[in-house]
């Protein structure tokens, strides 16, 4: 293994320092406290402790860096160029109903390109992480994504919905994080899911390119072109949907728009693209 960089190293301590709340409060799951913030997204005081942590730790080596995380949103600091991309338990409701699958995900942007990344596991201590142009590895060994290529001999993953009408080998494991980490490792072959947030994907994304996998997106901006050549009387400018796009990715996110930047036209494609559901897929193969 090649040696790691100070910032990945300031991230693996930060998750192991974490961990051990993680930990404490699994085994103690009927005395944690739980507020409910949509129909199935739940955040327990654990995700707040351990975020805080995380975000403690990596401010003491890196005190300019700023911050998305699932429970703060974006926290802007002097250096906008570096940004933490935190989730500190992916898989709540898993973690709530005593099921030992769940990871704390932690990654670094670097002028918005993903350049670390890494997964946490604590229940099974495992931890699988990367790096831009220096690999994927799990607990210090190089890991690669799986060759196979025939669907029969695969074994797919998601915590979306699938069509009645397709069939694949498939399994929900509630943990989006550790989907992409076990596509990475080769344990499954393909991950696909819509509606993600940047910190549920960050460092899972950089772990798959690092162990050679591919990954597509829906070309958003193809899709938003085929839709408005059937309404030819209304027609967006790239700055407008770069603007949504940007919205759609970050999700939680204050936009700063110009006076007379189309704000309306913009706030339509974000609804419609919201609505139908489809602005947001992520296939792994």
């Amino acid at each position: 293994m090649n040696s790691i960089s100070a910032n990945l190293n300031v991230m693996i301590k930060a998750c192991e320092k974490a961990s051990k709340i993680l930990i404490r409060d699994f085994g103690e799951i009927e005395k944690l406290q739980v507020s409910k913030k949509g129909p199935t997204d739940f955040v327990t005081n654990s995700d707040i402790k351990v975020e805080k942590i995380i975000i403690d730790e990596l401010k003491k080596a890196r005190p300019s860096y700023s911050f998305i995380t699932e429970e703060n949103g974006k926290i802007k600091n002097k250096d906008q160029n570096n940004v933490w991309v935190i989730d500190p338990i992916d898989g709540t409701v898993n973690f709530l109903h005593g099921i030992p699958h769940f990871a704390i995900s932690v990654a670094l942007l670097s002028n918005e390109e993903i350049i670390s990344g890494i997964i946490y596991d604590p229940i099974k201590d495992e931890m699988f992480f990367a790096e831009k142009n220096n690999g994927a590895f799990f607990n210090n060994h190089r890991i690669r994504v799986s060759k196979k290529n025939k669907i029969n001999e695969c074994l797919f993953v998601t915590g979306g919905k699938l069509d009645n009408q397709i069939e694949l080998p498939l399994r929900k494991t509630g943990c989006a994080a550790l989907d992409l980490a076990y596509v990475a490792s080769g344990r499954f072959d393909g991950f696909f899911q819509n509606n993600l947030n940047l910190w549920d994907i960050a460092a899972g994304l950089i772990l798959i390119k690092e162990a050679g996998g591919t990954i597509n997106e829906i070309e958003f901006r193809e899709w938003v072109d085929d839709f408005f050549k059937e309404h030819p009387d209304i027609k967006p400018r790239d700055y407008q949907i770069d603007a949504a796009f940007k919205i759609l990715k970050y999700r939680r996110c204050l936009a700063e728009l110009a006076t007379s930047a189309g704000k309306t036209l913009i706030s339509f494609i974000i609804s419609f693209c919201l609505l139908c559901k489809s602005a947001i897929l992520l296939s792994i193969v």
